[in-house]
């Protein structure tokens, strides 16, 4: 054995040694993390042995390890299908949708109540906007369907007061992508609005009272105190959000799916849901939704490296 490989074997042997000793003396503390490794290894980790399906053809009878291997099959089948560029171009323009249009809306009401000093009008304008996210996606498609409705939405009856005629939207589909994204803002703004307020309310007050006595009007602290100390975690979010452009919530793009407005309504979930649930072809539906976490983990990670070269705030 060389010198080099010496000095390796006895490095690693002071580290596990010291790994040891860290982890009897500090053993209380570990045990806390134990249900939450436990939870991970049961309910994320173990269950991702099923993932193989997507690389086999899954038959019932012979279960997931019994069954033959197929290689990149399905995947090919998905990439050479008629539904694979619309439901990649329907997919990414929902969501890139989603983040360009609702993004900034958090930020901006929460700068908004930051500046606000009356506290029961402070108070009374979070709860309104807090509480549409605690209205069930179910309960939600509901309000919409009902809102937007020809004969008696309020909506349509606005329209017709102003002369226009009333429209069906819940079945157009140019309105699916305006109508998903406008409520969703409508009901996620206030709630995402309470980290931003978090984080301004860390600001030093110190701060602002001496760019007060430098001259600094209301507009300029805002900008250069309060938007400047949010920042790290405006970027946090956005690539959390990045990290999940693939994926479009399943349950309210399906409630609100008709067979009127599927060419701009079917995403990539409810494909796999039709595919894998109504048909059973699980691997098929395996393999695409393998294809989407993929493809939403390269998104994370790039986005990440972009963020820590260009301002040195990234999640890892």
């Amino acid at each position: 054995m060389s010198l080099s490989e010496n000095k390796k074997h006895g490095n690693t042997s002071k580290s596990r040694k010291h790994f040891f000793i860290r982890l009897s003396r500090d053993y209380e503390l570990y045990l806390f993390l134990l249900p939450a490794i436990l939870y991970y290894i049961i309910f994320a980790y173990g269950p991702m042995y099923g993932v193989q399906i997507a690389f086999k053809d899954f038959n019932g009878s012979q279960g997931i390890w019994g069954s033959s291997w197929v290689g990149l099959k399905h995947f090919k089948n998905f990439f050479q299908s008629y539904y694979f560029w619309p439901l990649i171009r329907n997919t990414l323009t929902v969501s890139i949708y989603t983040l360009v249009a609702g993004f900034p809306v958090p930020i901006i009401l929460a700068l908004m109540l930051n500046e606000v000093k009356n506290e029961k009008f402070k108070s009374l304008v979070q709860t309104v906007t807090y509480a549409p996210h605690f209205i069930s996606i179910v309960v939600l498609v509901g309000i919409i369907t009902i809102v937007m409705s020809p004969n008696y939405g309020i909506v349509n009856l606005g329209l017709q007061a102003l002369g226009f005629e009333k429209h069906n939207f819940m079945t157009d589909p140019k309105a699916f992508r305006h109508i998903y994204v406008l409520s969703g803002i409508w009901q996620s703004t206030g709630w995402n609005s309470i980290i931003y307020i978090a984080a301004l309310s860390s600001v030093d007050p110190a701060i602002h009272e001496s760019a007060v006595i430098d001259g600094a009007s209301r507009l300029q602290r805002i900008w250069h105190i309060n938007v400047k100390s949010i920042v790290p975690t405006m970027v946090i979010l956005l690539i959390l959000n990045a990290g999940s452009i693939m994926n479009v919530g399943f349950e309210k793009v399906f409630l609100m799916q008709n067979d009127l407005n599927s060419t701009t309504s079917d995403v990539i979930s409810t494909y796999i849901y039709r595919r894998g649930m109504v048909k059973a072809d699980y691997s098929f539906s395996t393999a695409v939704g393998l294809f989407n976490n993929v493809v939403n983990f390269i998104l994370l990670m790039l986005v990440n490296t972009v963020s820590r070269k260009l301002g040195e705030t990234s999640l890892f």
